[in-house]
């Protein structure tokens, strides 16, 4: 019975290294091949002409390249452009480039489908089928950033984990591929510029802290208040608000940087003033900044748009009390890019 080859990304500098030197190479043909994986994307062996076509052979025989394919490009009036990635398996996850003026920014996406439940978001409806590995991840990140000197003739300026997925339920690989993502051996880009955004996984939380990460943590909130809060996201009853705090007291206490809460505010649901009280309250316990989303449909009509007043409330009561607030008008919403649409329609 032949045996299933490894992917090659999930092999070690080292480990390659030591694999040429086995094969009666020398062990810098490993530095080579590192590079044209990781640092130039290269998608088949036969890419890499700067090594014998008998060393091609000898990887092709040996591994395997699980690289990612984008099926479809959808682009908005906007300018965002929402990729279709399908996964060697054949599993699709989907991927955002969303351009500012100054800026873009690569959405990413971290599982196939999602751990979570969250009932205002379309791929919580998508059950969770595998979580993505770190080439997978890069390789959403090396597309966009392709797409971005191509159609704003500069490179990808920042990345959020906000596209189909917990990344914290995917942690390992999350890490793998940010390491990949900032390293002089990869695309070189200042964890600064990362933001992961969680739903609020505290144990989590803490071992981002522990592990002395660079890059941003965003949390997604929605309520300050857990009975509202384990209605619109039910996993959220096993987290509830006070564990959420003090993991997120850790993190600060331990990375000093700020938090990010994104918040969407609902008709009937959280735009009264006991809600805005407890998110002001929630905001005094660590130095963060709030982000107000536009919320997108998916369909159904259960959840809809607060009006203009409740947001304005909102904001009013978050300044008065000194803390940083925007409103994030959704970009892509005609292509189903938006935040909480991604749930792979043309697969």
């Amino acid at each position: 019975m032949q045996m299933e080859k490894k992917d090659i990304r999930a092999v070690s500098k080292e480990q390659l290294r030591e694999f040429f030197v086995t094969s009666g190479d020398k062990s810098f043909r490993g530095n080579q091949v590192y590079e044209w994986l990781w640092s130039k994307g290269a998608h088949s062996f036969e890419d890499m002409t700067n090594i014998s076509k008998e060393t091609r052979a000898m990887l092709e025989s040996n591994f395997v390249i699980n690289h990612i394919k984008v099926d479809t490009i959808q682009r908005s009036d906007d300018g965002t452009i929402k990729n279709a990635v399908r996964l060697h398996d054949g599993l699709v996850v989907e991927s955002v480039l969303i351009p500012t003026n100054t800026r873009t920014t690569a959405c990413v996406s971290s599982q196939v489908g999602c751990s979570l439940d969250c009932s205002f978001c379309a791929t919580a409806r998508l059950k969770r089928m595998r979580n993505l590995e770190p080439g997978e991840i890069y390789d959403q990140v090396l597309a966009i950033d392709k797409e971005s000197r191509l159609y704003h003739n500069h490179p990808l300026s920042n990345i959020v984990f906000m596209g189909m997925g917990e990344p914290l339920m995917n942690y390992n690989n999350m890490m793998k591929a940010i390491d990949m993502i900032i390293s002089p051996e990869g695309l070189g880009m200042s964890p600064k510029r990362i933001m992961v955004s969680t739903s609020g996984v505290p144990k989590m939380i803490k071992k981002l802290a522990d592990d002395d990460v660079k890059f941003k943590l965003a949390v997604s909130l929605h309520s300050a208040i857990d009975e509202i809060r384990a209605r619109i996201m039910p996993f959220s009853a096993n987290f509830p608000l006070a564990d959420l705090q003090e993991s997120l007291e850790y993190w600060y206490k331990k990375t000093k940087s700020k938090i990010s809460y994104e918040y969407v505010v609902w008709k009937d649901i959280n735009d009264n003033k006991e809600s805005i009280d407890a998110l002001v309250k929630f905001c005094k316990y660590v130095p963060c900044k709030v982000n107000l989303i536009e919320y997108n449909p998916i369909d159904d009509g259960e959840f809809q748009q607060a009006s203009e007043e409740a947001t304005n409330a909102y904001i009013k009561a978050l300044e008065a009390s000194g803390i940083v607030v925007k409103v994030r008008r959704s970009r892509g919403k005609d292509i189903d890019a938006a935040c909480g649409q991604l749930a792979n329609k043309e697969a």
